[in-house]
């Protein structure tokens, strides 16, 4: 998306982010986005939460989590005594 869209400050500094932008990016309350600056401009970069953007991908496999656990101690057994 590369529009520009117009918004207001709120009291205490608050700047609202219109609905049309928090829906395409998938932005929940409470997520984080990074503010930089650069010259005279603001910018905002959302900053993606590693559960919520893992529960919203396609799964393309299925594993218990007995069974994960059973693989990541033979991988570490391998790794550590050979």
């Amino acid at each position: 998306m590369n529009q520009k869209i117009i918004s207001k400050v709120g009291k205490k500094g608050v700047i609202y982010i219109p609905k049309k932008i928090i829906r395409s990016l998938h932005i929940n309350e409470g997520d984080r986005v990074l503010m930089s600056i650069e010259g005279n401009k603001l910018v905002l970069e959302f900053v993606p939460n590693p559960l919520s953007l893992a529960l919203r991908i396609k799964k393309w496999a299925k594993t218990s989590v007995e069974e994960f656990e059973r693989e990541s101690e033979e991988e570490q057994d391998e790794l550590y005594n050979p």
